[in-house]
């Protein structure tokens, strides 16, 4: 299921990811250097996108950051469709936000099959590993904050290992920063050396 060919949607996974590679609370040690740039450009990312992914922790921190916020990205990730998977959370209460229940993977592919803009996860809790595990993810886009920090890393012990062809790299969109753009590796490209 490759939704780079045809006419389905593309998944879209960003993540925060520090030198060492810790992923885990990025709002303790990327604030420093998330400025007007990154801001910027996680709006216009947003506003390519028509529905927000997330698992149970995620939905709990952004349920809780956002509907009380202002401006435009607080307005356009509270309007916008979102989709929570989990298997306690029984109902949500942030606007335009379903439920999903079962198997994650099972229902992110026939979300992908729908017409429709990209599809958007943040970060790489347990939900994001399984949708790559699954070979859902169609674009990674990793920001590197040059900090080393204690935490939950972006390779979970059990995850599926997988190749990545990198697309673009350059620096962030505020100072300190590296942007990295990552797509599924394919057996060609592995054999060719691209």
């Amino acid at each position: 299921m490759n939704s780079l060919s045809g006419n389905s949607r593309r998944l879209v996974q960003s993540a925060l990811v520090s030198l060492n590679g810790v992923i885990g609370e990025p709002l303790r040690w990327a604030g420093p250097y998330f400025g007007p740039g990154s801001a910027g450009h996680s709006l216009k990312v947003l506003q390519r996108s028509e529905a927000m992914l997330m698992g149970r922790r995620t939905y709990d921190l952004f349920s809780r950051q956002w509907p009380a916020a202002s401006g435009p990205y607080a307005e356009h990730i509270n309007a916008m469709r979102k989709y929570v998977f989990s298997s306690t959370l029984q109902e949500a209460e942030w606007t335009n936000t379903s439920v999903i229940a079962g198997d994650p993977a099972k229902a992110v592919a026939e979300l992908k099959q729908a017409p429709g803009r990209d599809l958007i996860v943040y970060g790489h809790g347990q939900f994001g590993q399984t949708l790559c595990d699954a070979g859902l993810v169609d674009e990674l886009t990793l920001t590197v904050v040059p900090v080393f920090v204690e935490g939950a890393t972006y390779h979970r012990p059990g995850a599926l290992a997988r190749s990545w062809k990198l697309v673009s790299a350059g620096p962030g969109h505020d100072p300190g920063l590296v942007s990295l753009t990552y797509r599924p590796a394919r057996i060609e490209d592995n054999a060719s050396g691209s």
